[in-house]
């Protein structure tokens, strides 16, 4: 597969994530449908922490196992290094720049809908920029067949996604178009990015910095929207709310398992 090629399938992959964008648009919801809306999107989120934890840990332990047999240790542990250093500074930068946000806007002032979706585009973007990197290392080894269904797959992903950045947006001021879109570059921006650089370098440990940054981000990204799902004292609408979120993201991550992705 040519350069060309992988850059607009990546393109493709990425842009995907606006379908769902148009929902923080939504108005004159009841408090039970925001609070639906709010907790299904942290099902997703929910989900996507596990799928990115169990990306980031696989190769670790593929270099703990060669360790074990008698092989180099060293690859285990700059791995494990790179996970734990990448975790710690997704969760901790998101958190500190958040807090900054909203210390800004007065003592005592809660993050807002608007920083919840942005701390969420951004924990997708660290994402999905692994994700492109898969991509990119597919297609320059030549893997053509298997790059066109991870384009395939990531860009189902990426729609979902996009619901899950938008739905804190419920409430509060009536998020601009401009800024829906920036969210979403923001969010889906970074397949294209890691696509370009996965055509040209192949790096096993960049793919994990990156998945461990995104990690620490969406853990983040989960506390708060929780924390937003506590406030409408609707524990059960929120709970089967969260579980229909988390089953509809592992729905989706078997169909796309079962047709090879």
């Amino acid at each position: 597969m040519s350069f060309a090629q992988t850059v607009l399938l990546a393109a493709f992959a990425g842009g995907t994530i606006f379908l769902g964008l148009p929902v923080g648009r939504l108005r004159g919801l009841s408090r039970r449908w925001q609070a639906a809306l709010t907790t299904a999107a942290g099902g997703v989120i929910l989900f996507l922490i596990y799928d990115v934890l169990a990306q980031a840990v696989e190769p670790v332990k593929e270099a703990l196992t060669t360790a074990r047999d008698g092989g180099s240790a060293w690859p285990f542990v700059a791995d494990a290094a790179a996970l734990g250093f990448s975790i710690a500074l997704g969760l901790l930068s998101v958190t500190y720049l958040t807090s900054r946000m909203a210390a800004r806007g007065g003592a005592g002032i809660p993050i807002t809908p608007r920083q919840i979706a942005l701390g969420t585009a951004v924990g997708l973007g660290l994402h999905n920029f692994s994700e492109g990197l898969a991509i990119g290392q597919s297609a320059a080894t030549g893997a053509t067949a298997f790059a066109v269904i991870l384009v395939i797959g990531f860009a189902l992903h990426n729609a979902t996604e996009g619901f899950a950045i938008a739905a804190p947006l419920g409430q509060g001021e009536l998020p601009s178009w401009s800024f829906l879109g920036a969210a979403g570059v923001v969010g889906g921006g970074p397949t294209f990015a890691g696509g370009v650089l996965g055509y040209a370098i192949v790096s096993p440990i960049l793919s994990i910095l990156f998945l461990g940054l995104a990690a620490g981000a969406l853990i983040f990204v989960f506390n708060e929207m929780m924390s937003v799902a506590r406030r409408f004292s609707l524990p059960m609408v929120t709970g089967v709310a969260l579980t229909i979120g988390l089953l509809a993201a592992f729905g989706t991550d078997f169909i796309l398992t079962a047709a090879g992705a």
